[in-house]
């Protein structure tokens, strides 16, 4: 089956966050704006990372930096909605992994965008790539999608 004809539903995410909208993510046209969605799939991401593999933003000695992000807009978000966002884990590679992370309305099956978003792992001090630390690495396998 080819990527535009899989049908990306609720369980193809393996784990979930809650996100409330605000009323600055609205924009003129009464929809949450596109570039909010990129802070959703940040939020998730790294709300993983925090919660699941002992991500200490302030202090961990490596990071992730975002190389890569796409979305695929299906359907608006409103202000005042809470965003499901479900993320998967696509690929593991030795520095870098790559998810996917779906944004659906709460209540709502069908999903409402469809985000890309690509992690290098990076000594924080010399921005230098290097493995993904074997924490973080535990906690992003259960994510895998098949």
């Amino acid at each position: 089956m080819s990527e535009e004809t899989v049908v990306e539903t609720r369980d193809r995410f393996r784990w979930w966050l809650e996100i409330p909208t605000r009323w600055m993510d609205n924009d003129v046209y009464g929809h949450v704006n596109n570039v909010q969605y990129y802070s959703y799939f940040d939020t998730a991401v790294n709300s993983h990372l925090i919660r699941e593999a002992g991500l200490d933003i302030h202090n961990s000695p490596v990071i992730g930096l975002v190389v890569e992000t796409r979305c695929q807009f299906k359907k608006s978000i409103e202000f005042p909605e809470t965003v499901d966002a479900g993320i998967r884990v696509e690929k593991i590679g030795r520095s870098s992994v790559v998810y996917s992370v779906g944004l659906f309305r709460a209540g709502d099956d069908e999903i409402a965008a469809l985000g890309h978003f690509v992690h290098v792992y990076v000594e924080r001090e010399t921005q230098t790539p290097v493995p993904i630390p074997e924490r973080m690495r535990a906690a992003m396998v259960p994510l895998l999608l098949g």
